[in-house]
């Protein structure tokens, strides 16, 4: 059998790396499996459903496990599925432990207990890093709005200058997004999967009145979620998939919330607008020709995963078109594209606390492109104060043939409004340079920053 080829993310360098990387591999999926057939081991002995020693003897093996994952991989095709394959050859390792607790290995089980409670407990591992990093990524936007909430800056709509705001009321948007992150990431339930064949626990019931025991089939699973760390279902979900269609919507979540704030990052480090820059790095955003190149990539690999995983987050909502109590195709669909979501949100995640973090400001750059066009910036503000004097409308129309004129002769818009005959008398050049300063037309940022960081307060507390 010749060995398969190596995938350590060559192609996918938001995640090669990173800490989720070492979480969804195939060696920790079988670990994963493992683990759970331990877990249910310890449970049924716990109640009395099989020995002590089998469980402690299953439960040994799950760490001396040697287990030929190509050999396991290439015979899940036989099953379609790869628990089949592995429950023979997990079976043989506790075996080589105690020969006698074999018996006991898988005990009224089916393969979609296995693997669902597997993918949650990974599932589980990963939004914990997730749920670290956002951690990080929300105290660096915090402390970027706190220390800019008054670094005046040009707001853009549809890719043009709008009105004044702050770069830290930019900050905090980017707080916003990743506080819904986090408190998404938190309150996704990670339930364990226990129902045997179609659902209805019977083999486990079986078992358990073999072995002539008080304890029925669903006193197995409050303990059997305990065991793994995961929610006790209500019911098997073999064919209601909620629980992955709201990691999706979790995972896509997260992704969209970084990748707002990484494209906002990728336009503002334009060499043309040079506001913010990424943290450097020996090596890092350089060019394979040009050498004067300092790519944005830290920001490139975010949005990389913000483009990837609804689509992925798709084919997991897809899998609740379930057929039966076990859905042919449905549940095998949604394995590969659950393990790229959640290691392309892991790496995200970890590579935006790195960009938040060391994220370069540049206040100096900001205060010249505001004053790029000249007081244009605040013909919003120019707009309410002529109102009362031409009428709202007169008074936009004036703006707007001033704006024009200022532009064609590149005269400041102060001079071009005093050269107009309409205006003579009606705003002094003192009133009219304070309105022109764009410092003095934010609103309420700062007090916009400050809901911000309060629920950023009660958030990470």
């Amino acid at each position: 059998m010749s060995a398969p080829g190596t995938d350590a993310g060559l192609l996918a360098p938001t995640w090669a790396g990173s800490p989720a990387e070492a979480e969804v591999t195939d060696e920790a999926v079988l670990r994963a499996m493992a683990e759970v057939e331990a877990a249910l081991a310890r449970t049924q002995a716990s109640l009395g459903l099989l020995p002590e020693r089998a469980a402690r003897a299953i439960t040994e093996a799950v760490r001396d496990h040697r287990l030929d994952l190509v050999a396991l991989a290439r015979a899940a095709r036989a099953a379609a599925n790869p628990v089949v394959a592995f429950v023979p050859a997990f079976t043989a390792i506790v075996s080589d432990v105690d020969s006698a607790a074999a018996e006991y290995v898988h005990r009224g089980s089916t393969s979609q207990d296995i693997l669902d409670s597997a993918c949650m407990l990974i599932s589980r591992r990963v939004l914990g890093l997730i749920s670290a990093d956002l951690e990080r990524v929300a105290h660096a936007m915090a402390a970027l709005a706190a220390e800019h909430r008054l670094t005046v800056q040009a707001g853009r709509t549809l890719a043009q200058h709008a009105v004044p705001i702050t770069f830290g009321l930019k900050a905090a948007g980017w707080l916003q997004l990743v506080l819904d992150a986090l408190e998404r990431v938190r309150a996704v339930a990670l339930p364990a999967q226990l129902g045997g064949a179609a659902g209805t626990l019977a083999a486990y019931g079986e078992y358990a009145a073999l072995d002539g025991q008080g304890a029925g089939a669903i006193d197995l699973v409050a303990p059997f979620a305990a065991e793994l760390g995961l929610a006790e279902p209500v019911l098997p979900w073999h064919a209601a998939r909620t629980p992955l269609a709201d990691l999706a919507a979790v995972l896509s979540f997260v992704t969209g919330a970084l990748g707002k704030f990484a494209l906002d990052v990728q336009t503002l480090s334009r060499t043309e607008i040079a506001e913010v820059a990424e943290p450097a790095a020996p090596g890092r955003g350089a060019s394979s020709a040009m050498p004067q190149k300092r790519n944005p990539v830290l920001a490139t690999l975010i949005i990389t995963a913000a483009r990837q995983v609804p689509a992925h987050a798709l084919v997991l909502t897809q899998s609740m078109l379930a057929e039966d109590e076990r859905a042919p195709g449905a549940w095998h669909a949604e394995w590969q594209p659950w393990r790229e979501a959640l290691r392309l949100t892991g790496g995200a995640a970890h590579l935006a606390a790195e960009l938040a973090s060391g994220l370069r400001v540049y206040p100096e750059r900001m205060r010249a492109n505001v004053r790029l066009t000249q007081g244009e910036l605040v013909s919003e503000r120019l707009n309410v104060a002529l109102a009362p004097v031409l009428g709202r409308a007169a008074a936009k129309k004036l703006l707007g043939e001033v704006s024009r004129e200022a532009a064609v002769t590149g005269k400041p818009m102060a001079e071009v409004l005093l050269g107009r005959a309409e205006l003579t008398g009606a705003l002094s050049a003192g009133r009219m340079a304070v309105l022109l300063d764009p410092a003095g037309y934010v609103g309420e940022a700062s007090a916009l920053v400050d809901r911000v960081l309060d629920r950023a307060k009660s958030v990470l507390s």
